[in-house]
């Protein structure tokens, strides 16, 4: 099978995946989704993503121990998200970069994310953040672009430890107190404004100004990235608060992006 030159210098390994296709339209990277391989073992990982047949594919795996694997170049269009979308686009294999973190994931005891790892996936995305001209709040996991589907990479995953070094948006988390909160069932204008609320920032959610099943699967993706304390779906005062605080320290013209 021929090879490719890597786009990274820290990149290890190049283990050439035949799953993958044009970007559309010639749309180019500008956002990178973050996934675990959720298998119990990097073999079966790699196999997976690099097997033709298998339909999926990722531009760059993260090993425990820091290596970093390349399968897909940039330029291509790897088949990572799925059926996902982001502010407005349900086309995100093609304006993204993917990559592949090695975790168990939920399905297999869900392991915590070894630091060695961590710092490679941190050094992996700033280098395509710089190339590519990648926003900080357009580094996603899969479960914001796929809530209805997909967990990954978990509430676990060390958001604050990436946006400490400059990779992706973060705010301090509301703290979780008792008081009122929108919940699966409430219609008002409140769920309404909450609906606006996360779409404004990219979520691809109903404007129905009812709290439905889909509702609840964004709030609980929002929470798994942004307030991992508590994942249960719920509108709760530390979430609403979190959601606000996010959106107002976007740059000025993203919101207007998002809302298209």
């Amino acid at each position: 099978m021929r090879t490719f030159d890597p786009d990274s210098s820290i990149v290890s390994d190049i283990i050439p995946s035949p799953n993958h296709g044009e970007r559309n339209k010639g749309r180019q990277a500008d956002m990178i989704v973050l996934h675990y391989t959720g298998m119990p073992d990097v073999e079966g990982a790699l196999a997976r993503l690099c097997t033709a047949g298998t339909e999926v594919s990722a531009h760059y795996v993260v090993l425990e121990d820091g290596r970093i694997v390349q399968c897909v170049p940039e330029a291509r269009r790897a088949w990572h998200a799925g059926v996902s979308s982001w502010a407005g686009e349900d086309d995100i294999n093609s304006c993204s970069i993917g990559i592949e973190i090695v975790n168990r994931g939920h399905d297999w005891g869900y392991p915590e994310f070894p630091l060695r790892q961590i710092a490679a996936v941190i050094a992996l995305c700033r280098g395509i953040m710089l190339r590519r001209k990648v926003p900080a709040h357009r580094v996603l996991g899969h479960s914001d672009v796929a809530p209805a589907r997909k967990k990954d990479p978990g509430e676990k995953f060390p958001w604050h430890s990436l946006a400490n070094s400059g990779v992706g948006h973060w705010v301090t988390p509301a703290p979780v107190v008792r008081g009122e909160s929108l919940m699966l069932g409430t219609i008002s204008d409140e769920v309404l404004s909450l609906q606006q609320a996360l779409a404004r920032y990219g979520y691809g959610v109903p404007l129905t100004g009812k709290y439905d099943a889909a509702t609840m699967e964004v709030v609980t993706a929002f929470q798994r990235h942004f307030r991992p304390a508590r994942l249960d779906g719920v509108a709760d005062h530390s979430t609403l608060s979190t959601l606000q605080a996010l959106l107002a320290s976007l740059p000025a013209d993203t919101t207007a992006i998002a809302s298209k």
